[in-house]
């Protein structure tokens, strides 16, 4: 697979390190030759200095040959006119934009239906606002995503030394847990992920990622000691785009929203444009300023400034203040392993976002969605089992799967099935694999096709 990335900043040289490490050909273009230098220092790929949108650039970077180009620069604008001209010179190509001004967000659909001819477009503020509503939709995980519509969700929770299950066997867990139980398919442990056998313990501080219906999570996480409150007041420090995105989607729930920014001008646009929130002009760093407005009051406060260690700071005070629960917008990735222990645990990165977003339209196979697990670590996919693979028609068990690799979740019309090693998968059957990074090449060639190799 040949792809050609058009900007190399964040999103770019991320999309462009996950797939270089899998074999991947890739060629990514921008006309900053730091960011091109710091590419070619840190990644195996073909580099162009030049203009994205620029035909003989696009050329040069063998788009006609090429099947996806993905514009990710900072420039909307530059994105579009790379998907328009990539349209005349190879209509074959796929291409995927990021697009974030909220000007374009009426206009997606015209995007994709007429020229510029966008395939898909990606607004990873929109998707970092998703993934806050999961967040705040489960209070006691640090990470939630769904599958299937929502009937199928993964969660990750932190593990207490109070927890019931603590210094048990996976194995043991049938015996400790009668009736429903999740499927506990990942542990991270001293920042090490593990795809666990059932001779794994469960132990104090662990974060586990497990799998159950939308129906049974209440259930689920009463076995982790978790439960889920509904939420009634939000505080969100920082009032740029994201922030008024969340907030219009807080309107609407009826969620008692509040929103501290600092710049004055700022405050006026969010004043005018939302409608029953409350806008506060000041520093959401300060003590006086957060007590004045009862922030043990809040449910969660959300730091969504553009300066991540401002973030880190106002969640740190919020807790500290009475905060129930804070999420952290985080950009960095080398700050993630640092997150629990300084104390904070829900972290959001739009970048992490629209890269999970890109992930699933670049897969092989007929990939319906991709997210990944801590960082860049591994991903979980929902995939359609195509009727040409070796994975249907036979039980699991016998089936030789790349080490790193768990079917944890199958999807037969309404039915959700929690497979064992007598499951088999029927053609058309949706289903949920979990994969370890270095595993996901053999995992595409497991859904588009024959497993002779094994």
């Amino acid at each position: 697979m040949k792809i050609v990335i058009i900007g190399a900043g964040e999103v770019g040289f991320h999309i462009a390190s996950h797939l270089s490490r899998e074999n991947k050909e890739v060629v990514i273009v921008d006309d900053n030759a730091e960011a091109i230098r710091r590419v070619s220092d840190h990644i195996d790929v073909q580099t162009i200095i030049g203009r994205g949108g620029s035909p003989a650039i696009l050329e040069q970077a063998g788009v006609r040959e090429a099947e996806i180009m993905l514009a990710v620069t900072n420039s909307d604008e530059t994105n579009l006119v790379a998907c328009m001209v990539t349209h005349i010179l190879s209509p074959s190509t796929k291409k995927l934009a990021r697009i974030r001004g909220g000007d374009y967000d009426q206009y997606h659909e015209a995007f994709c239906r007429n020229p510029p001819n966008i395939d898909t477009v990606i607004n990873p503020e929109m998707e970092v606002v998703k993934t806050i509503e999961h967040l705040m939709s489960v209070p006691g995980a640090t990470d939630v995503g769904e599958f299937a519509g929502g009937r199928v969700k993964f969660i990750g929770v932190r593990l207490d030394e109070t927890t019931p299950i603590v210094g048990a066997r996976l194995s043991d867990l049938p015996g400790r847990i009668p009736g429903h139980r999740p499927l506990i398919f990942c542990i991270i442990r001293n920042e090490r992920l593990i795809v666990p056998s059932g001779k794994d313990r469960l132990t104090a501080g662990d974060l586990i990622y497990f799998i159950t219906e939308d129906k049974d999570l209440e259930a689920s996480l009463r076995i982790f000691d978790k439960h889920a409150e509904p939420i009634r007041r939000v505080l969100i420090i920082g009032g740029g785009r994201i922030a008024l995105r969340l907030a219009l989607r807080l309107e609407e729930k009826s969620v008692h929203t509040k929103i501290i920014e600092q710049r004055s001008d700022r405050c006026s646009i969010l004043a005018e444009k939302l409608n029953r929130s409350v806008v506060l002009c000041g520093d959401g760093s300060d003590q006086a300023l957060l007590r004045e407005e009862n922030i043990q009051d809040s449910d969660v406060v959300i730091t969504l400034t553009d300066d991540e260690e401002t973030n880190i700071l106002a969640s740190l005070l919020a807790k500290q203040l009475g905060a129930r629960k804070t999420i952290t917008k985080i950009s960095k990735f080398s700050y993630f392993p640092l997150m629990h222990t300084i104390g904070i645990d829900q972290v959001v990165d739009p970048r992490l976002s629209a890269i999970n977003t890109i992930l699933q339209h670049i897969r092989r196979g007929k990939v319906l969605s991709s997210v990944s697990i801590r960082g860049e670590d591994a991903e979980i996919m929902e995939a359609v089992a195509l009727e040409t693979t070796d994975i249907v028609g036979k039980p699991l068990m016998d089936i030789t799967f790349p080490k790193g690799v768990l079917i944890t979740t199958i999807l037969r019309g309404e039915e959700v099935i929690i497979p064992t090693g007598q499951s088999v998968v029927a053609p058309n059957d949706r289903i949920i694999i979990f994969a370890r990074r270095e595993a996901i090449p053999k995992v595409e060639k497991i859904l588009s096709v024959k497993l002779e190799y094994f």
